[in-house]
């Protein structure tokens, strides 16, 4: 048993929520409290009604999540958006989310744990944003149909891949989530190989003119990583029982 609001001063601290900017339907940090004790914490990637009913079925009273429940901007609480609040509520389930804070954080970031998956060390960031670098930067030797399979492999499913670039790998950039519209900046930044989870159309075409391989992932597949290790330390460092709900889009 433990306090949310230790709970919330841990995770606001640690993942310096007041000081890395974001989208504005973010909404970082506490997005619903509860009676102000947690027993148990589930992660997820998105704080969907399907989310939320299954983790009051599984008995949490904390959900961490990394897309929360205002992506849609003002809207009134109505249909499935009062029936999510009302689950939760009804539940005593408090919700937590952590979008970019959560992407870039050096050791329970998605950028970070995935390229550990894969087996590598950053070298580097690049792609600046409001004041902060988003991306991960790792200096390799790898054939290219060797990397697709270590990342096929870290995803745990397929990978798309434009093969735009060299066959022989040597400078990786990663961002996780739905950055292919960046291939511009990593071609700039002297990588040959992106990998992300999700791209427009357009970024295909583009990162073949400009000469770099584009690995798509998956945006939900790549973005598992940070909340199933915040959970993790959660359930650490206040002695929760923890779970994972995995609800892919296969987007």
């Amino acid at each position: 048993m433990a306090s949310l609001q230790e709970i919330v001063a841990f995770l606001d601290a640690e993942l310096r929520i007041s000081e890395i900017p974001d989208y504005s339907g973010a909404v970082n940090g506490l997005q619903l409290e509860n009676g102000g004790i947690v027993t148990k914490v589930a992660a997820a990637v998105d704080g969907s009604l399907p989310v939320v009913e299954a983790a009051v079925a599984e008995g949490a009273d904390l959900l961490v999540v990394h897309h929360g429940m205002f992506w849609q901007g003002t809207q009134p609480l109505t249909r499935a958006f009062y029936r999510k609040i009302k689950a939760a509520m009804d539940g005593g389930l408090a919700i937590y989310s952590a979008h970019l804070p959560l992407d870039v954080h050096p050791e329970l970031g998605n950028n970070a744990l995935m390229l550990k998956a894969l087996g590598f060390e950053p070298n580097g960031t690049f792609f600046d944003w409001k004041g902060i670098t988003i991306g991960v930067v790792a200096e390799v030797e790898i054939a290219r149909d060797s990397l697709i399979s270590k990342v096929s492999e870290a995803v745990a499913g397929p990978v798309h891949v434009c093969p735009g670039g060299p066959e022989m790998v040597r400078k990786i950039g990663l961002v996780t989530g739905g950055a292919g519209s960046e291939v511009a900046i990593c071609q700039t930044s002297g990588i040959d190989t992106f990998i992300t989870g999700e791209g427009p159309h357009w970024s295909y075409p583009l990162a073949e003119e400009l000469g770099v391989n584009i690995l798509y992932a998956g945006h939900y597949a790549t973005e598992t990583f940070g909340v199933k290790a915040l959970a993790g330390r959660l359930a650490r460092d206040f002695a929760l029982e923890q779970l994972f709900i995995d609800r892919p889009t296969g987007l």
